[in-house]
């Protein structure tokens, strides 16, 4: 199963790096939006988790490119400090299947990944 992390910050790109391919995953990193939109347009993922707030493209515009522009199904875990439920509200309508308010629990987004991937 093969994993895109769309996330700015050093720490969290390796906290979740590691315990994914741990569990076995291919786990592929974008830690700006530009590379995330460049690497969605370009390969296939089971699974997308991303940060909302990155330089260039920011995790609302990757959730509807992947879910309008491209209309994939890819899950999408959303990880962020915004915690603000207008935010929130608006990456749920454009397709967001989850959400995890940083900073969060590596076991907690291992077993919520798990829960996506066992239904493809």
């Amino acid at each position: 199963m093969k994993i895109l992390v769309c996330e700015d910050d050093y720490m969290v790109i390796k906290a979740i790096e590691h315990k994914l391919t741990r569990e076995g995953y291919e786990v592929d990193v974008a830690n700006d939006g530009r590379m995330a939109n460049e690497k969605l347009r370009s390969k296939e993922y089971d699974l997308v988790i991303t940060d909302l707030l990155m330089p260039f493209t920011g995790g609302l515009e990757l959730i509807n490119l992947l879910k309008n522009d491209l209309q994939k199904s890819t899950p999408i875990i959303v990880l962020s400090k915004v915690g603000n439920e207008e935010t929130i509200i608006e990456a749920f309508k454009l397709g967001a299947d989850d959400y995890l308010t940083k900073p969060f629990s590596p076991n907690e987004l291992s077993i919520r990944v798990k829960r996506f991937l066992i239904k493809r």
